[in-house]
């Protein structure tokens, strides 16, 4: 069994910043692409950021220039670096993997998500 266990939620002001952490367990072979998505209240999921095994990083357009993501193969593990944060980046953000197991199975993770509040 494999799961993302995220950290680093919480209530920051306008203009603040927080970082998240995802952090992969279980039976993996190898993570490919790791990414965060977040969910508004009464909006669809969304891509932030995403960054596959290559490190080529992607990022949508209301985020880029504000946040990083980036991640630590050894420790199997993608951070999410949040910068000038706004109050429409509230939202609970969700951690993804695509991995492969030790019997070559391809499986598409989530975490249990972490809320981020952005407000005076």
């Amino acid at each position: 069994q494999v799961q993302l266990v995220e950290s680093g939620g919480g209530l920051v002001q306008p203009g603040g910043s927080l970082r998240l952490s995802c952090v992969a367990s279980g039976s993996i072979f190898s993570i490919n692409a790791m990414g965060w998505y977040r969910q508004a209240p009464g909006k669809q999921r969304e891509l932030v950021a995403s960054i596959p095994s290559g490190g080529n990083t992607n990022y949508a357009d209301s985020v880029k220039g504000r946040f990083t993501i980036s991640r630590d193969n050894v420790k199997n593990t993608v951070y999410l670096q949040m910068n000038s944060l706004k109050p429409e980046d509230t939202a609970v953000y969700y951690c993804n993997a695509i991995i492969t197991t030790p019997t070559y199975r391809y499986l598409e993770i989530w975490g249990q998500g972490t809320l981020v509040t952005v407000s005076s």
